[in-house]
């Protein structure tokens, strides 16, 4: 403290008396303060919508195809030919968790470069069941993800209609790889 500010101190506090001990005052124990929950920051950008829901008729199939993606890539989906580089278990977990864990699951496929993904959501054997309900959202989410090129139906042996195929957009790295490859074949 310098000198001047030590004497201002000290004119402010000249009227000032110490609190007497007084034996009538208890105190209270600190609480238990509660454990901080972790705020899962992946999660603050999360899109996904949860509004009202059109469900889906347990008939119709779960498909979805951007514009300007050639026939010839979608039947490969379909019929399976495209190696399946992550998989995606959404069974009998509640929708608000589905929705995370779809939201990490591309966002996690994204950055690691993959482009074709299985999501294995279930089939109820009812139009309102639960399975359904998740089917019917991950229908409308899948195609508020921009990298999400296409969607179809998986083969009987990878889950049927209680699975899907999902291929993604490519990373700008395999595009320019592409480049380079089919740019040697044409010297």
């Amino acid at each position: 403290m310098k000198p001047d500010d030590k004497s201002l101190f000290l004119d402010a506090m000249e009227d000032v008396q110490p609190l007497k001990r007084c034996t009538d005052i208890t105190w209270q124990p600190s609480r238990n303060q509660r454990t901080r929950q972790s705020i899962d920051t992946t999660q603050l950008d999360n899109f996904l919508t949860l509004g009202f829901l059109d469900i889906l008729p347990l008939a119709e199939p779960l498909t979805f195809q951007r514009e300007g993606i050639q026939q010839g890539v979608i039947d490969k989906l379909r019929t399976g030919k495209y190696p399946r580089q992550a998989s995606l278990n959404l069974l009998r977990q509640p929708v608000e968790q589905c929705r995370q864990l779809l939201f990490s699951f591309i966002q996690q496929a994204q950055q690691n470069g993959l482009r074709n993904l299985i999501i294995i959501h279930g089939k109820g054997r009812e139009d309102n069941s639960h399975a359904n309900i998740v089917r019917s959202y991950l229908a409308r989410w899948l195609t508020e993800f921009d990298a999400v090129q296409a969607v179809c139906v998986a083969l009987p042996h990878h889950g049927g209609s209680g699975a899907c195929y999902v291929a993604l957009q490519k990373s700008g790295e395999a595009k320019l790889e592409n480049r380079e490859r089919h740019a040697k074949r044409s010297r």
